[in-house]
């Protein structure tokens, strides 16, 4: 009788298991293959090129004063006086920068807006760029007023933290003005603008077109990040009929996590020497 008994219970054995075969291989090739891990780490440790870019708050001053005519050599001559009162080297004119002040008043005046960024979105580095104004250091201020002189237009600069900071700062070495009679609010009066700067010096500019494969290949690994956890979890939950199943799944899986970690140690190459020429260029400009 117990051998009746115990011959019943292995044949039960027998057919669970032939029943829940696939179950059963599935965990064991589970268990004996674990998948392998990739760095997701991606990191965006890419330096930027150092500028300095300063816009204080644009000056408004308003009162009634009588008709006058402001020219931006006599605001220049009153700039670089209170520079010399202040023991700086003087700051000499710039025809870009000259262009892009001159781009910068007549835009505010036309679309009836004060300030440092246009209604479209236009600020100070963009002008810069437009005249090709290539620099370390850009700064710019802004007045709207009856201003009775040149004179009188940079004393209320200077009175003014922000506007002063920018003139009597050391860094600049070339200044663009312009001065325009307009309309602006319903009233008349002048729209000033002084653009300072110093210009970028002939050093080695790192490559761009090593910055563009570098964001090429973040692109690369995030979609194949993506593709890997929708595989490795496919292969998790399907149940393997045989080894030789589970093995060519496996197969195609390692393939995707060598091509991941090609491209990843690839980038991080990249981005290496990309990093050893900005620093290298912001030691040259002087950073």
């Amino acid at each position: 009788m117990r051998k009746v008994v115990i011959f019943i219970v292995i044949l039960l054995l027998a057919l669970v298991g032939f029943y829940f075969r696939g179950n059963i291989l599935s965990l064991y090739l589970k268990f004996s293959n674990k998948l392998p891990e990739v760095e997701r780490n991606i990191g965006s440790f890419v330096k930027d090129i150092k500028k300095e870019i300063l816009t204080p708050p644009p000056l408004r001053i308003e009162r009634e004063a009588p008709l006058s005519i402001l020219i931006k050599g006599g605001v220049l001559k009153w700039t670089n006086s209170e520079r010399a009162r202040n023991n700086l080297p003087p700051l000499s004119e710039n025809t870009k920068l000259n262009s892009s002040a001159t781009i910068k008043a007549q835009d505010m005046l036309k679309n009836q807006y004060f300030e440092h960024v246009s209604p479209s979105g236009v600020g100070l580095a963009d002008l810069a760029k437009k005249v090709s104004y290539n620099y370390i250091y850009i700064g710019e201020n802004l007045a709207w007023g009856n201003f009775e002189s040149e004179e009188l237009l940079v004393r209320e600069w200077m009175n003014s933290p922000g506007h002063r900071a920018n003139i009597l700062n050391d860094k600049y070495n070339e200044i663009g003005i312009a001065v325009l009679r307009g309309t602006y609010e319903g009233k008349e009066g002048w729209m000033a603008v002084q653009e300072f700067g110093l210009p970028m010096p002939n050093c080695p500019q790192p490559d761009e077109n090593l910055k563009l494969k570098i964001e090429e290949y973040k692109n690369q690994l995030e979609n194949l990040s993506l593709t890997l956890d929708a595989r490795r979890e496919e292969i998790t939950r399907q149940k393997f009929n045989s080894r030789s199943e589970y093995e060519e799944a496996l197969r195609g899986y390692n393939l995707l996590v060598s091509q991941y970690n090609t491209i990843f140690d690839e980038r991080k190459k990249l981005m290496s020497d990309y990093n050893i020429q900005v620093e290298q260029y912001n030691l040259c400009i002087g950073f």
